[in-house]
């Protein structure tokens, strides 16, 4: 750039290379030449992930389609002795594959204890399904997932009420999209005035919040969780379903749900939110001070996915016949079968096989 300008000026090619500081020869030739220097960045060497090459494109392999994101290797690797940071493992990952596109969505946040949003995420069909039940709140992003093998309307409620348990309390309002075991039909009677499933929209009323529908076709509307669930998939399910295929092993809903509770506890709850920059749990204290109180135990009939139904706004039920007594649940934390439990039955094949004849 000296050069240039001071070749605009007039001066000599000798008087330009005293002042810039290098041989006329490299000022002839830069302004022959006519190109303008670029800095390029020096591939900078990746030594101490070296040693854990091979593992990450073989965990990223058991992944595909799908990616693990670098902070779940990073915690992986870290395990095993690595002394690196975070930036020189980005880098390598970034080789493997281009980085994703930031999400443009602006968020619209809502007050302490207003708004919950809830959603299923289906990661497998066939013989063995599994759903995830998803809740975020809206204020604190704090969240609960709970793994499931249907998504029954009585499965639904039993997820809702782990889920005030685990949070604290009932938002006024739950944001959800348009599932049948929620609303049967929309606008039935006119604007808002939708059928609800029977069963659900007496339970709505027994524990006291709203029912909020997404507009059609406008899954964004609860954008929180939706944002949650593929934090879900990524950070949790990706790289647990490729641990067990590597051990010749698949995910069952127990395991999950034993899995997922440290998860939320110690790495979900506890980040940096991307939007907030605070961690869900320290709002979450400040939002549980404004969450309604956990009703005791509801009594309906949920077994209805008939066509028994109910016709008006979120808070306005038609009374369900008491039949079935829906136990509360005390305590989130389901029967658990923890990886532990594979890796030993793992190690205790091999011995069998070892002293085999």
């Amino acid at each position: 750039m000296e050069i240039e300008v001071l070749r605009k000026h007039g001066f000599s090619l000798r008087r330009i290379a005293a002042e810039v500081g290098c041989a006329v020869n490299t000022v002839r030739s830069h302004l022959t030449s006519g190109i303008k220097p670029k800095y390029e960045r020096q591939k900078q060497r990746l030594a101490k992930v070296a040693p854990y090459e091979t593992y990450l494109r073989e965990r990223q392999a058991a992944a595909q389609p799908l990616w693990i994101p670098a902070t779940v290797l990073h915690r992986e690797i870290s395990a095993q002795g690595y002394q690196g940071g975070m930036s020189q493992l980005r880098r390598f990952l970034r080789d493997v594959r281009p980085t994703l596109p930031v999400d443009p969505v602006v968020r619209f946040e809502t007050a302490p204890g207003e708004q919950m949003q809830v959603d299923w995420v289906e990661f497998r069909k066939g013989s063995a399904p599994l759903y995830a039940f998803c809740a975020t709140l809206g204020f604190s992003r704090a969240s609960y997932v709970e793994f499931v093998t249907d998504m029954k309307v009585g499965t639904l409620i039993d997820c809702h009420q782990k889920t005030f348990v685990a949070l604290g309390g009932v938002s006024q309002r739950i944001l959800y999209d348009n599932m049948k075991t929620v609303v049967i039909e929309r606008d039935v009677d006119g604007p808002g005035e939708h059928r609800y499933h029977a069963g659900f929209l007496d339970y709505a009323k027994h524990c006291g919040f709203i029912i909020k529908l997404c507009r059609p076709y406008r899954a964004r509307t609860k954008g929180k969780v939706e944002r949650f669930n593929g934090y879900l998939r990524r950070s949790f399910y990706v790289p647990l379903v490729a641990k067990l295929k590597q051990a010749g092993l698949q995910l069952d809903a127990v395991t999950a749900n034993a899995e997922v509770r440290h998860w939320l506890n110690e790495v979900a709850n506890e980040r940096i939110h991307g939007t907030t920059q605070v961690r869900p749990n320290e709002r979450l204290v400040e939002e549980q001070a404004l969450l309604q109180v956990i009703p005791a135990t509801w009594r309906g009939d949920i077994a209805a996915a008939r066509p028994q139904a109910a016709v008006g706004t979120a808070t306005g039920a038609v009374a369900v016949r008491p039949a079935v007594v829906t136990e509360r649940i005390a305590a989130a934390t389901p029967l658990q079968h923890p990886l532990a439990v594979y890796e030993q039955l793992l190690a205790q094949c091999r011995v069998v096989v070892e002293v085999a004849p």
